[in-house]
């Protein structure tokens, strides 16, 4: 192994760092060790996880399918996965203003043997099957720095120093980083991840791909009255309040206890700057058939974060000098499905996998190495196949809702089987400006069935020390005010779900302010800016949400 990079810094050696504790990074850590035990080889193993404790940043619907957990823990029931309350029926409805009227139900939306479940629950769960293996595991530790050698390969991470004060000064209480050195690096850090994108960009990973493209979930959990609850009920819309060109949808999932998950999500290509994705959803719950279920219930979690919606054409290549990708890191999301969750475990046992095979072959490096079966082993999997038979089915939504509709149908009955593959587009790219709109006017919150972001985001347990630099970066301090703002009234103080983003004015004068503090790490500032200025970095470890029962 190399010295340490910078000499302030101590070192810690593993076999294979994995960035994320999420269900692709904590999958392939357990298939990792899996094999070791089967094979009696050491191997050692580690995580690293930005939030407080395994599952605090983990959020999802969700619908959960257990086909790769079964494959991965077959005994997942015995061991007390946190799986138990079962799918129920499911309806597919469009919405108008004031109406709605049932669609059939596609068959990739259909949940028989699928679970309800919380992210962070199943996330805390594999974590402690992970550490019973032998994983370690570093909660409250972020991943801030790709490592390279002198060869320009990855050889490991390093985490961010703490105790910076707000100037950029050390204080009396600051303590460097630690260096973890590895042969073999996997980012799992969800979507949009920031040394991903660091990587992708790096080693030219999108040469053969299209663009990522986005969505922004937005997502509430209620206690509803008991008489209102029917535990597995699952319901998804379209329609209202979206307009036909515009990409959005809603899920409503009846958990135990009388909770249910009710979340709405905007694809971050829609053209309309003055649009707010946290402000539709707000709106989508004043329609009188979910104003009506949530009558008389209590707001009791609320949360955020991007979602990953290229599909198979927008997967950059999966491997590089040092490491590989995978999770939503890479991509991998069935959008029709509405599930990412199966996937990500999925690919984290592929990615296991490969590594394991070439890590014990003799004429293998100690580090910088690639890892090329991986994405070899991909291609011949069921993943693979799902990706590829849905490739069509959300660029199709570019035409608008109805041509949308109708291709998905096509896609559904064979015309998958047909030799072309639809392109996806940047996101950024698609916002117009502001002078071909007029501003959305939104309901005023009441605070009881709408409310606004702030008191949102105290709901998702947010915390960021004060002392910290922003980790927002900004290319250029001079872009949001004198090009954001004339040409496209600055969207980024409406497509932030925390109200991180604002304008304000001292001494008659606009100035852009940051309010860090309020981060939820959804990294749609980072994806949705018209002028690609926005850097999401990672703040120091342990601060974010924490999201209890999301």
């Amino acid at each position: 192994m190399p010295e340490a990079i910078r000499s302030d810094r101590e070192v810690m050696e593993y076999d294979v760092v994995i960035v994320g504790g999420g269900p692709a990074g904590l999958s392939c850590a357990i298939r990792l060790k899996q094999l070791a035990q089967e094979t009696d080889r050491e191997l050692s193993v580690c995580i690293l996880e930005k939030g407080s404790e395994v599952g605090a940043h983990l959020l999802s619907g969700a619908v959960f399918e257990p086909r790769a957990l079964s494959e991965l823990i077959p005994d997942w029931k015995e061991k007390g996965a946190p799986l138990s309350c079962k799918a129920g029926k499911d309806s597919f409805v469009f919405l108008t203003k004031s109406g709605s009227f049932k669609l059939p139900t596609p068959p990739q939306m259909k949940n028989h043997g699928n679970y309800i479940i919380s992210l962070g629950e199943l996330g805390a769960w594999l974590g402690s099957q992970a550490e019973e293996l032998g994983v370690e595991i570093f909660p409250g530790f972020a991943a801030a720095e790709l490592l390279y050698d002198s060869n320009n390969f990855v050889i490991g991470v390093a985490t961010g120093d703490m105790g910076i004060s707000k100037d950029g000064e050390k204080t009396d209480m600051f303590e460097p980083g630690v260096e973890l050195h590895a042969r073999q690096t996997v980012l799992a850090e969800g979507c949009h991840g920031s040394l991903s994108k660091q990587v992708i960009e790096q080693f030219n990973l999108r040469e053969n791909s299209d663009p990522q493209t986005y969505g922004l979930g937005i997502k509430e959990v209620w206690e509803v009255a008991p008489e209102k609850h029917k535990e597995g009920s699952i319901q998804h819309t379209i329609g209202w309040p979206m307009d036909s060109k515009t990409y959005g949808g809603s899920w409503l999932y009846h958990m135990k206890d009388n909770l249910v998950s009710i979340g709405f999500v905007v694809g971050l290509d829609y053209e309309n700057p003055y649009l707010s994705p946290f402000n539709e959803m707000q709106r989508f719950k004043t329609h009188p058939k979910i104003a009506k279920l949530l009558e008389g219930g209590k707001r009791v979690g609320y949360g955020a974060r991007t979602l990953v919606e290229g599909g198979f054409q927008s997967l950059p290549k999966l491997t590089f000098p040092g490491g590989v990708l995978t999770g939503d890191s890479a991509g991998f999301l069935n959008v029709p499905k509405i599930k990412g969750n199966h996937a990500a475990i999925k690919s984290g046992m592929i990615a296991a996998e490969s590594l394991f095979s070439c890590l014990h072959k003799e004429d293998t490096p100690a580090m910088g190495w690639e890892c090329a079966s991986y994405q070899k082993n991909f291609e011949s999997s069921w993943l693979y196949k799902e990706l590829y038979k849905v490739r069509n089915i959300r660029p199709g939504f570019h035409k608008g809702l109805w041509f949308g509709l109708v291709h998905s149908a096509f896609q559904t009955i064979g015309g998958w089987l047909l030799p072309y593959t639809l392109k996806n587009h940047a996101d950024h790219e698609q916002t117009k400006k502001a002078d071909q709109y007029k501003p959305i006017d939104y309901p005023t919150h009441d605070g009881v069935l709408t409310f606004d972001r702030l008191t949102s985001v105290q709901l998702s347990n947010t915390n960021h020390d004060e002392d910290q630099p922003s980790h927002l970066k900004l290319s250029d301090a001079d872009i949001p005010v004198k090009i954001n703002l004339p040409e496209y009234a600055e969207p980024a103080q409406r497509y932030c779900p925390a109200a991180v983003y604002e304008i304000i004015e001292e001494a008659g004068e606009k100035k852009f302010q940051i309010n860090a503090q309020n981060c939820v790490h959804c990294k749609t500032c980072d994806i949705k800016d018209p002028a690609q200025n926005i850097n999401w970095t990672v703040p120091q470890g342990g601060g974010g949400p924490n999201y209890s029962g999301m």
